[in-house]
C-alpha cells in the first residue's frame, strides 16, 4: 500500500472534521439532500460522460493509486547492463535462457524478438507501440478521475442554486432564511471537499504513476536495442544512466563497479 496516500487522504479528511468540530455544531455541516445533489450529480454525470464498461473499471483504476508500485531504475539498468554482458561474452542467444527470471512483459518480449533475430526497426516499433497504448490506458483511467473531480463542484453551485431558490420563495419567514443559506452553501462545500481532498489528489498521483512507468518501460526499449545492436555494456551502461537524475547516475556506476571488483 501507498503509505504517502493513505496518510494524505485521511489527514486531510480529519483536519477539516477537527476544523468543524472546534468550530460549531458537526451535525450543522450535515445535510443528506446536499450530498445527494453533489455525489449523486457527478456519478450520474460521469456515468453519462463514459461508456458503462470503462466505468466499471473505476475500482480498479482507484486502487492503482492506493497500491505501491515500485519502479527502480537503478536496478533496472544493472540487469540490463548484465544481460548487455550476457550477450556480449555468450551470444544474444544466452539471452533466452534468461527470460523466465525477468519480471518485466515488455521486457520479456524485447528480448525474444532480439534473440529471434526480428529486424531492429521492428522491435523498436513494437516495443514502442505497447508504451503509447499503455500510456492510453492511463489517460482513460486518469480521465475516469478527472471528470468526478469537474463535476463535483459545479454540482456544488447548482445545489446552492436550488437552496436560494427555495429560501427565497420563503421570504416571508425570516426564522427559515439562516437555514436555508446554510443548507444552499453546505452543497458548495461537499462539492469543493470531493474535489480537492479526494479525487483531484488521486488522479494527480496516478499522474505520478504514469511518469514513474514510463520512465522504466522507456530504459527497458532502449536497452533493449542498445544489447540488440551488440553494443558494449559500458556504453549501454551509459546510455540508460542519462534516464537518471545525477545523483542516481553515480549510484549505478558505483554498483557497477562494486560488482567488477568482487
Amino acid at each position: 500500500m501507498d503509505l504517502a496516500t493513505l496518510v494524505g487522504l485521511v489527514l486531510g479528511i480529519a483536519l477539516i472534521l477537527m476544523a468543524i468540530a472546534l468550530g460549531g455544531s458537526f451535525p450543522a455541516y450535515v445535510d443528506i439532500p446536499s450530498m445527494l445533489i453533489v455525489v449523486g450529480g457527478a456519478g450520474a454525470a460521469t456515468l453519462t460522460a463514459f461508456p458503462l464498461a470503462r466505468m466499471l473499471k473505476m475500482p480498479s483504476v482507484l486502487t492503482k493509486a492506493v497500491k505501491e508500485t515500485k519502479y527502480d531504475p537503478e536496478k533496472l539498468i544493472t540487469q540490463m547492463v548484465q544481460y548487455a554482458e550476457v550477450a556480449r561474452r555468450d551470444g544474444i542467444l544466452a539471452l533466452e535462457g534468461m527470460t523466465s527470471e525477468m519480471k518485466d512483459d515488455l521486457l520479456i518480449t524485447g528480448i525474444k524478438m532480439a534473440v529471434d533475430g526480428t529486424d531492429p526497426a521492428l522491435i523498436e516499433q513494437i516495443l514502442d507501440a505497447d508504451l503509447e497504448n499503455m500510456q492510453i490506458r492511463h489517460e482513460i483511467g486518469k480521465g475516469l478521475v478527472d471528470a468526478p473531480a469537474r463535476y463535483a463542484p459545479a454540482f456544488g453551485m447548482i445545489g446552492t442554486l436550488i437552496g436560494l431558490v427555495a429560501m427565497l420563495a420563503n421570504m416571508d419567514d425570516p426564522s427559515k432564511i439562516g437555514a436555508g443559506m446554510a443548507a444552499a452553501l453546505l452543497t458548495t462545500l461537499y462539492g469543493a471537499v470531493i474535489a480537492n481532498v479526494v479525487l483531484m489528489p488521486i488522479a494527480d498521483k496516478l499522474a505520478v504513476r504514469n511518469e514513474e512507468e514510463i520512465l522504466f518501460k522507456t530504459i527497458i526499449i532502449k536497452g533493449v536495442m542498445a544489447i540488440q545492436a551488440g553494443d558494449n555494456p559500458r556504453v549501454v551502461q551509459q546510455k540508460l544512466l542519462t534516464y537518471l537524475p545525477p545523483k542516481g547516475r553515480s549510484t549505478g556506476e558505483d554498483e557497477r563497479d562494486m560488482r567488477r571488483a568482487a
